[in-house]
């Protein structure tokens, strides 16, 4: 059973930064390649220790579309259907196949894949912390500007619908809470992002915190 969501109140807003100001901080604070030492996942974010397992490579695509009203991250409904978190939100993305070059080729071949978004419109600009997930992969998030103008095909067995969600509500910790649910009778927490009718939680919310945190203003 999920429990009531309590809002997470580490860290200030980011609600005063805009526009090429904005843009600029993306470029300068995120990674120029994928840390192993700054790694977070499910584990990091319920507060218990790190499971010791092998790990199958993975990575997604965190598209900022650069919307001329204020940037925006676009998202993924998954169908119901599929075996890893069915009917979850998610950025696209998957694990790593043996002819990719690295992380950054498997998000943008899984985002062409599962959503149809041409590499044309894609720039890369950084990396989010490494992410392990309780199903056992490890996610590298590649950061990109995404230009206007793109034509999206969905690929109807993984991807139920894709929308987009302002930069700024996801800046702004007022809007990270916090759920938690019983696994094995022990309580599990984890990041929620409610937006409208939509329920953001799991490892897609804790790397849009983890963005949040990365472009907060220095105290």
């Amino acid at each position: 059973m999920i429990a009531e969501m309590t809002a997470d109140t580490n860290g200030s807003t980011n609600a005063g930064i805009s526009g090429s100001g904005l843009l600029a901080r993306i470029r300068t604070r995120l990674a120029l390649a994928p840390d192993p030492a700054s790694l977070g996942g499910d584990h990091a974010v319920a507060g218990l220790p790190r499971p010791e397992r092998v790990l199958t490579p993975a990575a997604v695509l965190v598209p900022i579309v650069l919307r001329a009203e204020g940037p925006s991250v676009l998202l993924t409904q998954r169908t119901e259907h599929l075996l890893n978190h069915p009917g979850q939100i998610s950025f696209p993305g998957g694990r790593s196949e043996a002819e990719d070059a690295g992380p950054v080729d498997t998000a943008l071949r899984e985002a062409e894949e599962e959503i149809g978004l041409a590499r044309r419109h894609v720039e890369v600009v950084g990396f989010l912390d490494l992410y392990q997930t309780v199903t056992g992969f490890l996610v590298t998030p590649v950061v990109a500007f995404v230009e206007p103008g793109f034509a999206l095909s969905l690929d109807a067995f993984e991807v139920a619908e894709a929308f987009e969600v302002p930069l700024a509500f996801v800046l702004d910790a007022g809007n990270h809470t916090r759920g938690s649910r019983l696994v094995d009778g022990r309580e599990r927490q984890f990041y929620v992002l409610p937006y409208q009718d939509r329920y953001i939680w799991g490892a897609t919310a804790a790397m849009l915190v983890n963005l949040a945190h990365k472009l907060a203003p220095d105290d």
